[in-house]
């Protein structure tokens, strides 16, 4: 059965909720022409998600991820993505809502929805590898994945790799619909997350870059103050939800033409209710940094988190 990704309203009452939301709206959204607002409903609500379990294993119980810096990273870009896996089990105070670990509870119910008992799944990065010298050099493809998965492989061989590509490195595959990548080599899945700042950050740095399609919506600054670490925050998520829920490419999918559709990218662009194209949906403004979130962490950090399609209700969910 195809069910809706994201219901959205008639285009006549689209239409009272447009001006309604564009009033409370920073100035850019306003320079959208109407017409063109009154077609976003209809542009969205063509797209549908069926994802189902084709019995393949999804991870459950303890997530080990070795993390390899491949190029230059900043402390804040490193801080900010360790933070994230470090938020995912973290329980912040009563008044910061919504957290992280709120967020990731959806992903932990697609054990439920696979026949498994539904259980906390406890993510940490056990290794760190850096590659400052670009040892497969500054234009990475599938088949730089290898070597830098056998290193990171030699001493544990369960932890999952997760290859972050500095700014400075073009990656294959990537920026073309994708923001991250997750595969399988030898019968074991790995992750990849490219930083977009220099490559494609109109494709794979919105809502903290001006998008290079679509209509042209409002830009927020990044929660952390970098545009790299947060766009790989939310591209790294993306890809965790899918290489948990979909880890050997048999498990929750839905078959497209293209590339299957995940449960991580099936909202791509989705943060909070209420989204359109070009559009986040409400979020969070950090009154002392003026940084779009829609997520507490651990270490006092903020992230903007994607929507997830829930297996519960067959639709995006957003924490906010």
């Amino acid at each position: 059965m195809r069910t809706p990704l994201i219901n959205l309203p008639s285009a006549l009452h689209a239409k009272t909720k447009l001006l309604a939301m564009a009033s409370s709206l920073p100035n850019p959204f306003l320079l959208l022409p109407f017409s063109l607002l009154l077609l976003l409903p209809s542009c969205l609500g063509n797209s549908t998600v069926a994802i189902t379990h084709h019995g393949g294993p999804i991870l459950t119980g303890n997530l080990n991820l070795t993390f390899i810096w491949y190029g230059q990273f900043g402390r804040v870009q490193k801080n900010a993505l360790r933070a994230f896996v470090d938020s995912l089990n973290y329980n912040a105070a009563a008044n910061l809502q919504p957290q992280v670990s709120q967020w990731w509870k959806i992903v932990e119910g697609f054990q439920d929805a696979a026949g498994k008992p539904n259980a906390p799944i406890i993510v940490k990065v056990v290794k760190q590898i850096t590659d400052v010298d670009y040892s497969v050099g500054k234009v990475f493809t599938r088949d730089s994945v290898k070597p830098l998965i056998q290193k990171a492989s030699s001493d544990d061989k369960d932890a999952i790799p997760v290859i972050f590509t500095a700014k400075d490195v073009s990656v294959d595959g990537l920026c073309k619909g994708k923001c991250s990548e997750h595969g399988v080599l030898e019968n074991k899945p790995y992750l990849l997350v490219g930083n977009p700042e220099n490559e494609c950050p109109g494709a794979c740095a919105w809502p903290f870059h001006k998008s290079d399609s679509g209509p042209v919506g409002v830009t927020l600054n990044p929660p952390n103050g970098n545009v790299g670490a947060d766009a790989m925050a939310i591209a790294f998520a993306e890809g965790l939800v899918d290489i948990v829920t979909n880890p050997l490419n048999t498990g929750f999918f839905q078959e497209n033409n293209e590339s299957p559709i995940e449960a991580g990218s099936a909202c791509h662009g989705v943060f909070g209710s209420g989204a359109l194209a070009g559009y986040t949906g409400k979020v969070r403004i950090d009154p002392s940094t003026g940084g779009g979130f829609n997520a507490h962490g651990s270490r006092g950090k903020k992230f903007l988190l994607p929507a997830i399609w829930d297996p519960k209700t067959h639709a995006c969910w957003t924490l906010m």
